[in-house]
């Protein structure tokens, strides 16, 4: 992980081929995840006429956005850092860890990613995706602040297994943690308001299936959580970093 630094990015950074990868990575996982997260729900709406909320209904769709996202984040991690989420890049962009152009390259690559998926579900299972919306009786206000909370955490593990710099062996979890706090998540705010923590996962369902009910939320309240996440993160746990030193040090001898 390069050291905290603040910047819009090189000139050449956006042509560069990691960058390229990178995008593509971001492309290619948040399709895989948001395909298997919301594919979920659409066969358990094909499976059981009720379509309202139970236990296990809500168990198998976490287990399966925890499970897709595990695998997801495992498979791109090393190229791209594995953010499929664009309230994750921007917890990382307000720390410093991500350069401006790289940012906007993976938002642009994981809203395309959620929206080539929810198509694909469109086309292979003929049914529009459910999407996101707040439960009856719960209001907008109490969604909005449960998606902050929710992705606050989301991100804090985030940054806590994968973007630390001394996260040492810690990092070999890092897809597997994030997997298992998204599930756990799923599972606190699947009732209210559906738990969606990623403005991407929840805009491909929205333009595709054209459900907008309460949407608002669903970008607000992540990006609120992720970066306030970033930052606390950042500045209140993450030792500060040592100065650079441009000049060598003296030896023991000459002191």
């Amino acid at each position: 992980m390069p050291p905290r630094r603040y910047a819009f990015g090189r000139a050449d950074e956006a042509t560069h081929p990691d960058s390229m990868r990178a995008t593509l990575a971001e492309f290619f996982s948040t399709c895989i995840f948001v395909f298997a997260g919301e594919g979920s729900v659409l066969a358990l709406d094909k499976m059981h006429k009720d379509t309202s909320t139970t236990p296990a209904r809500l168990v198998m769709i976490a287990l399966a956005h925890g499970l897709s996202l595990f695998s997801a984040v495992a498979s791109s991690i090393n190229v791209s850092g594995g953010h499929l989420n664009p309230a994750v890049t921007f917890g990382a962009l307000v720390g410093g860890r991500i350069t401006l152009i790289r940012a906007v390259y993976y938002w642009v690559a994981q809203l395309l990613g959620s929206i080539v998926a929810c198509l694909l579900l469109l086309v292979a299972a003929g049914m529009r995706p459910a999407g996101f919306y707040v439960a009856s009786g719960v209001g907008e206000l109490r969604g909005l602040l449960l998606e902050i909370v929710l992705t606050y955490g989301l991100v804090y593990t985030v940054y806590a297994t994968a973007i630390d710099p001394k996260r040492g062996s810690l990092g070999t979890i890092a897809p597997l943690a994030i997997g298992l706090i998204f599930s756990a998540n799923i599972l606190v705010g699947g009732p209210f308001d559906g738990g969606a923590m990623n403005p991407a996962g929840a805009f491909g369902p929205a333009l595709v299936g054209w459900r907008w009910n309460n949407h608002w939320i669903y970008w607000v309240g992540p990006l609120i959580g992720g970066g306030l996440a970033g930052l606390i993160y950042e500045y209140m746990v993450i030792p500060a970093e040592p100065p650079h030193h441009t000049h060598q040090p003296l030896a023991p001898e000459d002191y």
